[in-house]
Parts: structure tokens; C-alpha cells; sequence
């Protein structure tokens, strides 16, 4: 069945996380993406491990299935006329090298779209092409820290946190998924592609939320609040007889059921605790009198009688607890394909559920230019890997 992108090319020369996770997504929808490297791969991730399977990076795994491989020399006169050769024939070109790089190259978005007036020219950067900044190298990390994120990750104890995935990274190859589509949406009425500018930073402080907003508001800078939530009571993890579960409360109807299954119905009637900002206010002492309760019974106790309710609860689970999930197995959301190094690869399979053209996994993630020749054919180009 064919996929949503189907007759959409993308020329991805970027590498590590943002770019190639945004043309992963591209590529699972049925687009045509084509990856670039260096002669003998120059995505970093390909040897960021262990672990790795049969010498192939379970990072480089992650990202970049779907994809057709190409080595180019961008620093020779020939790998560059292959790029613009390339781009002649795509529809989207997305990159993430330093800002001024692609202009270095004679690669630039004024350049290519005299070559192609309706490529969509995607720049994924640490601070973007623009400011103070735009010349500054960042990696998420770095972004993490700078935009607030690690601020407000952790409790009072433990000190400013990063999440626990590259998250600013991820974030970035979304928006840029929804830039370069909604791009493409407009190129049908206008018939011209455009130039998308995305940084880390931007998409960073975007992703602060409520957090920024209660800032904007208040003027008062957030705390560390670890496992609990600025604005909702109870919303947070407690101890049980046997472990910990999250409970997440989002209103007076579901706090008043929470406190019947507690056996406690009279803390709803409290004046202290029977508005959600009453809640707030109250914090601690409404914890103590939760978690007094909580621990009377196990967490499988309290996640069914939760669940029975329809109280929003749910256990932590570790990574391979997750792999064994019955939802997400229903769901379809592990899947393997064959990798002619690497052997059967197990992945984590796309979340969106399209009925008419689902995401497929069309191919395995690609060895350094494993389809030069056949690209070369496809589109007449010199061999220069």
C-alpha cells in the first residue's frame, strides 16, 4: 500500500539526531529519502556505542531506516554539481551543518532554489541562522542547560537534570517534519519551496509550556519540583507496600474518587483541599495525609482499583517492561527488519496510525553508500564516492 509521501523526495544531508529522526519520520510516511555522507560515512552516530550489533551502531539504528544511501565529497567541484543534480529532482533538502557552511559549499537556499523554485530548503541548527548565536556549535546538551529545561528537571536535592533522552534533538526533528510539510502543503497553491530555519534553542524554550507561561505570568522562577506538578495536586509518584506508581489527578470529580478508593472521602470535603488550587496551596500536607494511605496496599492493588475508577494511574516501568507492554504489542509498536551487517535488527515502530496509507518499513537503515550505484543510474550522475 502505498504511503502518504509517496512521490515526495528528500535529500538528507544531515546526521546524528534532529535532521535524520525528522527524515525517518518522512521516510516511514512513504517519502523517498536519500542520505548522504562522506565517502566512508560521516554520520557520528555510527560509531557512538557500545552497544552495537556486528560492529553497526544501535544509535545509528534509531534514526535512519527507510533511506537510500550516497557517499559524496562535498569538498570536490564534482560532489557539489551532485548535489545540485540531486536537488534538481527533490523536493525537500534538509541539512545540519553549522550556519554559513551550506553557503561555503555554493550549497545555499538563494542558489538551489534558482536551480529548483520549489524545493523546500530545511536548516536545522544549534541557535539557528540568525542572532548572537548563529555561529555557536550546540548539541542538545548544551541546549538542555541553556533553555531552562535541566532548571526545571530534578527536585531541590539533586541538582539541575537532563532528560533522560536527547529530547531537544527529537523535538527539533518534529517541528522540522511539520515545517517541511506544511511547506509543501503551500507549495500547491503557490508552486515555490521556501527556506525553514530551526534551532534547538528555539524549539527548547518552545517546549517549557505551562512552565513558561506560569514565568510570563507571575514573574516567580520555577523550582525543581522532581516527580510533582507545578500546577495540579495530586499529580506526582507515591510509595506503595511493594514500589512506586504515578497518580495523576486533573480535577475535583477525579480527587473526590481518589480519596473514596483512599478511604479517606472526608479530605475531598476539606477546605483546605477541595479546589485544585486549595491543593496547591496545600501541597505537603495533602501529600502526607496520600501517602499515609498509599502505602497500605500494593501498586497492583491501587493501579486496578485507579483503573475501575478511571483515575489516571500507571506504573514505572523500565525499558524492557515496556518491550513486553500487551498495549503497546497490540499497538504494533516493535518491529524488526534484516540488515545485511548487522543481521535481524529489532526497532521501535513509527506512532502514527494512518488507515488508508500506514507507515511501513520499507528498508533497513543503510550501510555508507550502499545505493550509490543505483542512484547514480537512477539519476545520470558521475561516480565521485
Amino acid at each position: 500500500m502505498p504511503g502518504a509521501l509517496e512521490n515526495i523526495r528528500i535529500l538528507d544531508l544531515s546526521r546524528v539526531l534532529a535532521g535524520p529522526y525528522c527524515t525517518m519520520i518522512l521516510g516511514d510516511l512513504g517519502a523517498d529519502v536519500i542520505k548522504v555522507e562522506a565517502p566512508g560515512g560521516s554520520d557520528e552516530t555510527r560509531k557512538w556505542g557500545p552497544p552495537f550489533q556486528n560492529g553497526v551502531s544501535a544509535y545509528y539504528l534509531c534514526a535512519n531506516r527507510n533511506k537510500r544511501s550516497i557517499t559524496v565529497d562535498l569538498k570536490s567541484s564534482e560532489g557539489i554539481e551532485t548535489i545540485k543534480k540531486l536537488v534538481i529532482e527533490s523536493d525537500v533538502i534538509i541539512h545540519n551543518f553549522k550556519t554559513g557552511t551550506m553557503e561555503r559549499f555554493g550549497l545555499s537556499y538563494e542558489t538551489l532554489s534558482e536551480i529548483n523554485p520549489s524545493i523546500v530548503f530545511c536548516s536545522i541548527t544549534g541557535f539557528g541562522e540568525t542572532g548572537p548565536y548563529q555561529n555557536i556549535p550546540g548539541y542538545d546538551f548544551i541546549i538542555q542547560a541553556m533553555s531552562g529545561l535541566m532548571s526545571i528537571t530534578g527536585d531541590a536535592d539533586s541538582g539541575p537534570q537532563k532528560v533522560g533522552v536527547a529530547i531537544t534533538d527529537v523535538l527539533t526533528g518534529l517541528y522540522a517534519c511539520i515545517g517541511i510539510q506544511s511547506a509543501l502543503l503551500e507549495r500547491e497553491r503557490s508552486g515555490l519551496g521556501q527556506k525553514l530555519d530551526l534551532s534547538l534553542y528555539d524549539t527548547a524554550v518552545s517546549s517549557l509550556v505551562n512552565i513558561g507561561s506560569n514565568y510570563l505570568v507571575s514573574g516567580n522562577i520555577p523550582s525543581r519540583l522532581g516527580n510533582r506538578h507545578a500546577n495540579i495536586v495530586p499529580y506526582q509518584t507515591f510509595q506503595t507496600k511493594d514500589g512506586e506508581m504515578v497518580i495523576a489527578v486533573g480535577n475535583d470529580r477525579q480527587f473526590a474518587t481518589l480519596c473514596r478508593i483512599l478511604n479517606i472521602p472526608d479530605v475531598a470535603k476539606d477546605d483546605r483541599f477541595k479546589t485544585n488550587p486549595d491543593r496547591v496551596a496545600n501541597r505537603d500536607v495533602l501529600t502526607n495525609l496520600l501517602q499515609v494511605q498509599f502505602l497500605e496496599k500494593t501498586s497492583g492493588y491501587w493501579q486496578e482499583a485507579c483503573w475501575q475508577n478511571n483515575i489516571p494511574c500507571g506504573p514505572i516501568q523500565n525499558i524492557a517492561e515496556v518491550t513486553q507492554d500487551p498495549q503497546l504489542q497490540a499497538r504494533d509498536m516493535f518491529a524488526s527488519c534484516h540488515h545485511p551487517t548487522a543481521g535481524k535488527i529489532d526497532m521501535i515502530a513509527s506512532p502514527l496510525k494512518l488507515s488508508r496509507t500506514p507507515t511501513s518499513i520499507r528498508r533497513h537503515p543503510p550501510e555508507p553508500g550502499e545505493h550509490n550505484e543505483n542512484i547514480q543510474q537512477e539519476f545520470d550522475l558521475k561516480d565521485n564516492h
